[in-house]
């Protein structure tokens, strides 16, 4: 990590009005100027943040080669407010879409990591709605989890954790990667289906490079096969790993994260 990134300290955006209000922290690396005025924007997974090895060295990648970077935690994450229990795919997509239009950048390369790539999905259908929105120089989705709640949860819901969703309005599993549970709530799992992705084709306009673990117990691999078909109209790229998990932190996992990165940044220029 560079002795730059150690020092940015995050801002803090208020983000929705009233009771919903909260203070989305982000940090931005400001972007070059010609050629370089693009910037990457990092979308994290469930239960992930800005602070995660994927994206502190995607910022260090930005400042090696002079363009921008844009980070933040959804609210319930990091050092953003908020309750976590109260967060959703609208929600955190209203977080992302705000932090695009505060930062203000010409150009960017959006990389989502897990349900990261599905909120990139999302947020792309929403820029292309609006006349003054960055140009997309691509998308980079690392184990994209598109629809994840429809696809991956409801179907394999236990007669317990049916219950429960139904009574507590939520329900608890283990995680791999915490000694907390994760928790699925149903207002998640409800508003997942008002922001399916894989319902047709999914025009982005741009460059997409998946990559995707064959080792991956959460997003099997299958889930981004069925994701490329639902890009048929773009310049759509997927590496898998064939031992490579959910994380794809490993050194050689970053590496290819980076390269593919840096590519779309600097030689897919709209």
């Amino acid at each position: 990590m560079s002795e730059t990134a150690i020092a940015m300290q995050p801002t803090f955006l208020p983000v929705g009005t009233g009771e919903s209000e909260r203070q989305i922290a982000m940090l931005q690396r400001a972007a070059g100027r010609g050629a370089r005025n693009v910037s990457f924007v990092w979308l994290s997974g469930y239960r992930s943040d800005m602070s995660g090895t994927k994206a502190v060295e995607l910022d260090a990648l930005a400042a090696r080669l002079g363009i921008g970077c844009i980070r933040f935690d959804y609210s319930g994450h990091g050092q953003s407010g908020g309750k976590f229990t109260d967060g959703t795919i609208s929600r955190w997509l209203e977080e992302a879409l705000e932090v695009i239009e505060h930062a203000r950048p010409k150009k960017i390369v959006l990389v989502g990591s897990s349900m990261g790539g599905w909120i990139a999905l999302r947020t792309v259908q929403e820029l292309r709605k609006r006349k003054k929105a960055p140009a997309i120089a691509g998308l980079v989705l690392i184990a994209p989890a598109p629809d994840f709640t429809i696809d991956l949860i409801e179907p394999n819901l236990s007669e317990v954790e049916r219950r429960s969703l139904e009574e507590r309005g939520y329900f608890e599993e283990p995680s791999e990667y915490s000694s907390e549970p994760n928790i699925f709530t149903r207002a998640l799992i409800e508003d997942g289906r008002a922001n399916r992705v894989l319902t047709g084709i999914v025009e982005t306009g741009c460059p997409v490079h998946i990559l995707q673990g064959m080792e991956d117990a959460d997003v099997p691999f299958a889930h981004s096969l069925k994701l490329v078909e639902h890009l048929p109209a773009d310049d759509v790229v997927l590496t898998l790993v064939r031992d490579g998990d959910h994380r794809l932190s490993r050194p050689q996992d970053i590496e290819r994260m980076l390269s593919v990165a840096e590519t779309l940044a600097l030689h897919n220029t709209p």
